[in-house]
């Protein structure tokens, strides 16, 4: 399926990190549908993700920010809207399970909430303009952590609680716009920073054989693509009829009998 998505420009927050991570796997899908990802990262593998892109044939940006300031936000946008003149999509992705529970400080709680939820909205905020001119499409990643609890993460699971709400929000608020609000919820997903969390326990192996027989379709964890496919899939115009969706990508992880 032509998801129509070449030469668009879509803005992936988060999406320069390691090598199989969700926002750099999201990147790669971008560009093997002809699209421009805007990657906007505060680590500089951006750079060298620009140039290898560059050296295929493809066309990107890498604006180096960290998005935990409101100007920073500001300033990538309006670096992304210089070189390109417009903005077709944005990926809310970056987040970080950062472990700030109850007992940590105010303030680690509210550096949490900056880093995992106030973003999205200071993006969207700066992309808005853009996005009305385009009939843009937005899509906010979430977690199960927001449904479910974790334990442990309360920062996280604040922040993550409010991307599913801002998902309906918006969705209400740009509508009259066509512009279509979603969020994806991730659950169990094979990615590098799941790799470091589980093998921080002694018997990680061991751990991670139950987790992936807890999850009912075929008892594996989430591909990165997979995930990317629904997210390519929600900024398409494939998908112009659905908005303000809370779309898990899971294998039935948190709504099915894990037995």
């Amino acid at each position: 399926m032509d998801l129509n998505l070449k030469d668009k420009v879509i803005i992936v927050t988060g999406g320069a990190g390691l090598n199989g991570s969700i926002g750099e796997t999201i990147t790669e899908s971008i560009i093997k549908e002809g699209g421009i990802p805007a990657i906007i990262d505060i680590s500089p593998r951006g750079i060298e993700l620009e140039k290898c892109y560059r050296e295929h044939g493809h066309v990107s940006l890498f604006v180096h920010a960290d998005l935990t300031k409101e100007s920073d936000s500001q300033q990538a946008v309006k670096k992304i809207l210089d070189k390109f003149g417009r903005i077709d999509g944005l990926v809310n992705n970056l987040g970080i399970n950062d472990g700030v529970g109850l007992g940590g400080s105010v303030e680690d709680f509210m550096a949490s909430l900056k880093l995992n939820l106030v973003h999205f909205f200071t993006m969207t905020k700066y992309c808005l303009e853009a996005l009305r001119a385009s009939q843009g499409s937005i899509v906010n990643i979430a977690s199960k952590v927001a449904v479910t609890g974790q334990g442990g993460t309360s920062g996280y699971a604040a922040s993550k609680g409010g991307v599913l709400s801002l998902t309906r929000e918006w969705a209400l608020d740009l509508r009259e716009y066509s512009i279509r609000v979603n969020a994806v919820i991730i659950s169990e997903s094979w990615t590098p920073a799941y790799k470091s969390w589980i093998e921080k326990f002694e018997n990680s192996s061991f751990i991670l054989e139950n987790i992936k027989k807890k999850i009912p379709l075929e008892n594996r964890m989430t591909r990165p693509d997979e995930i990317a496919d629904t997210v390519l899939f929600l900024l398409s115009e494939r998908s112009a009829h659905t908005t303000g969706q809370h779309i898990y990508v899971d294998g039935g992880y948190v709504h099915l009998d894990r037995m």
